[in-house]
C-alpha cells in the first residue's frame, strides 16, 4: 500500500488510499465510500484486497467533506464533481493501466454510476446500491444504474434500501442475509466481485 495523498478538487481535498498489485497491473479500480461511513467499511477492504490480488490497482477514495470532519454528505452534484476531479488525476497517475472500474459502497456506488460515462470508466461495481430510501419505494434511483456499461450490483436481501432489478447492463446479486452493511460475509461479496472483474477481462485470476 503506497502512503495516503490528497488531491485538490473544486469541493475540496480528496484523501486517496492506493493498493498496488505484485505484477502488472490490468486495470485501475476506484472505490468510494457511503454517506456516513469511510473507505475502511468491511465490504471495500475486502474487495481491495481480494481486486490487488487478482492484479488490480485499487484506489479508495474519501470524499472532501468526509475529509474536512463532517459526516452529513455534500449535495450529489458536489459529490460528483469532487469524484470526477479525483479520476481525472488517478488515470493520469496510472496512463500505463489499460482499463478503469469504477465503483464503491452506497452512496459512492450512486456517485459511481452517475459519473460513469464522464470519467471513461469501462464498469461499475455498486455495492449496497440505495435503490429507494427506506419505506420510499417511490423514489426510486434505478435511472443511475442505467450507464449502458457494464454493472455488478451487490446487496443484501434484507436492506431497507432495496435491490434494484437486473438489467440489459447491469447484473445483481441478492445476498441471503446480509442488510445494507453487507457486514456478514465480506469475503463472499469480494469473490463475486472479483468472479464478475475475471468474466469483463479485466482480472487474469
Amino acid at each position: 500500500m503506497l502512503p495516503s495523498d490528497e488531491i485538490d478538487t473544486p469541493r475540496g481535498s480528496a484523501r486517496i488510499d492506493t493498493d498496488l498489485p505484485s505484477r502488472p497491473a490490468t486495470a485501475l479500480l476506484v472505490l468510494g465510500h457511503g454517506a456516513g461511513g469511510s473507505v475502511d467499511a468491511p465490504d471495500l477492504l475486502a474487495v481491495r484486497d481480494a481486486a490487488v490480488a487478482a492484479g488490480l490497482v485499487v484506489a479508495r477514495v474519501t470524499q472532501p467533506y468526509r475529509v474536512a470532519g463532517r459526516r452529513a454528505p455534500a449535495p450529489a452534484g458536489h459529490l460528483d464533481e469532487a469524484w470526477t476531479a479525483v479520476l481525472a488525476v488517478l488515470r493520469e497517475r496510472h496512463a500505463d493501466v489499460p482499463t478503469t472500474v469504477v465503483g464503491g459502497r452506497s452512496s459512492g456506488a450512486r456517485v459511481a454510476c452517475r459519473t460513469a460515462r464522464a470519467v471513461g470508466a469501462a464498469g461499475v461495481v455498486a455495492l449496497a446500491f440505495p435503490l429507494h430510501p427506506p419505506g420510499r419505494p417511490e423514489r426510486s434511483r434505478a435511472a443511475e444504474l442505467d450507464t449502458g456499461l457494464p454493472t455488478l450490483v451487490v446487496n443484501g436481501d434484507r436492506d431497507p434500501f432495496g435491490t434494484p432489478e437486473p438489467g440489459p447492463t447491469v447484473q445483481v446479486v441478492s445476498r441471503p442475509g446480509e442488510t445494507h452493511d453487507l457486514r456478514r460475509d465480506p469475503a463472499g461479496t469480494a469473490d463475486l466481485v472479483r468472479f464478475w472483474l475475471h468474466a469483463q477481462g479485466w482480472a487474469p485470476t
